[in-house]
């Protein structure tokens, strides 16, 4: 049977480096923030508690987690992560199995590996801390790990405290941390701050476990999946290094991306098999593409659904609530917001639709709009199965168009229009032969005058 798992991430600090008034772990990745990403994570390694540590802005950070069910152990001063760690205690006084420590700026820290951590405590040599290591390129001052060829750590060491020796070593420290929870507390307590900077640091409960003749293990990762995000240099990197990772998915699924690297996910899109999308698409949260959809270049979707065989763009705009069924058009510089368009409806130019429902096989022209909004509410429009509508119409709500109805191009429609009707709003032409000359004369003699 499997220990319980309880995550305890630290996100108290001020994050200044990010030269921000929103938290840092609540800058996005993928339009999510990564402190989310995060507790993804945890929720799919099936952990049974989440305890947020939070200090500098905890309103922002308090808000984002508290419709998900986490808990909040604030830490008032911040004089380390051993004492951020050990301010969770009373949320998880219940609490028996292991404790996952680790901070709110790892979002790519994966379940798999949440799982290799806690398997690794229950290992025959019986360690009793399990770390995350990783080999950067370039190790910075990343506190280092002294290990052994089969993970056993012989010392961890703060970059700020470690030997010119000890500082060449290439395993660092994630600060990604394994302890069950009935040793976690203890050894917290006993961690001091006779240190370079004064803090209470969480590795030293391995110094002390080592000490106290138990064994703590170093289990590796990739360094990607532990890279700390604390500017905005770092924040673009973690972006650029996710939508890599999501391209290369989207294609291994099915999916054709003419220019992969201008083409960008979001945390949540869904993308069919033998979909086409071509160059600088934007996806935002709340999409889904099914199979054999086609998105031309420069287009924008958000929180839309793009039926089967159904093509976008280019340079189309779908905002929440776009439905489009089955092999329906939106061509470009069209706009379709909070609406439906049938099987083979097709909006091919020069349009807004907006709180619309439109039937299958529906044309509408170009420059055609629904007028939705008169500054104070939304209405409705409904145009028919196979209506038309010409080109620059304008379709005041609520109004319905009927199934088969034609509505004359250049009309403006504010009263229902039956089925298999013609709608035409004009005003009568007039042609008043020699008139532009005669303007032109005189405004001549004017100018000259």
């Amino acid at each position: 049977m499997t220990d319980p798992i309880a995550a305890i991430i630290l996100a108290a600090g001020m994050g200044t480096r990010m030269k921000s008034d929103l938290h840092k772990v609540l800058h996005p990745i993928a339009r999510r923030p990564m402190l989310l990403h995060l507790l993804d994570a945890f929720d799919a390694a099936g952990a049974a508690e989440k305890v947020v540590v939070v200090g500098a802005r905890r309103d922002q950070v308090e808000a984002a987690v508290a419709p998900l069910g986490v808990k909040i152990a604030p830490q008032d001063e911040q004089l380390g992560t051993a004492h951020a760690a050990l301010m969770a205690k009373d949320a998880l006084v219940d609490f028996s199995g292991v404790a996952i420590v680790c901070f709110g700026d790892t979002p790519f820290l994966k379940a798999a590996t949440i799982a290799r951590l806690v398997e690794r405590l229950s290992g025959t040599d019986a360690p009793r801390i399990a770390v995350l290591g990783f080999r950067p390129d370039d190790a910075k001052a990343y506190g280092r790990i002294i290990a052994d060829r089969n993970g056993a750590i012989d010392k961890v060491v703060e970059y700020k405290d470690a030997s010119d020796d000890e500082r060449a070593v290439k395993l660092c420290n994630s600060g990604v941390t394994a302890v069950r929870s009935t040793d976690l507390w203890p050894l917290l307590k006993r961690v001091g701050n006779d240190n370079a900077a004064g803090e209470y640091y969480l590795p030293d409960i391995i110094t002390l476990a080592l000490a106290d003749g138990d064994r703590a293990v170093v289990v590796e990762t990739d360094a990607d999946e532990v890279i700390g995000i604390n500017s905005r240099a770092e924040l673009a990197y973690a972006e650029a290094r996710w939508q890599a990772a999501r391209r290369e998915a989207a294609m291994a699924e099915g999916a054709s991306l003419v220019a992969p690297e201008t083409v960008w996910f979001a945390y949540d899109t869904q993308v069919g098999r033998d979909v086409l999308i071509e160059p600088n698409v934007f996806f935002g949260p709340g999409v889904s593409i099914a199979d054999r959809a086609i998105i031309r270049a420069n287009s924008h979707i958000e929180g839309a659904t793009v039926g089967e065989g159904a093509e976008v763009g280019p340079y189309a705009r779908l905002r929440p609530g776009a439905v489009l069924g089955e092999k329906s058009k939106v061509g470009n510089f069209v706009e379709v917001k909070k609406t439906v368009l049938g099987k083979g409806a097709k909006a091919n130019h020069l349009t807004y639709l907006g709180d619309a429902e439109i039937g299958a096989g529906a044309n509408i022209g170009a420059g055609t709009i629904t007028c939705n909004y008169d500054g104070f509410f939304k209405y409705k429009t409904v145009i028919g199965e196979g209506a038309f509508i010409g080109s620059n119409s304008a379709l005041v709500a609520p109004v319905t168009i009927g199934a088969g109805a034609i509505v004359g191009a250049g009309s403006t429609v504010t009263q229902n229009v039956e089925a298999d009707a013609l709608r035409l709003v004009r005003p009568r032409q007039e042609s008043k032969p020699g008139w532009g000359k005669r303007f032109r004369e005189m405004m001549s003699a004017k100018k000259k005058g």
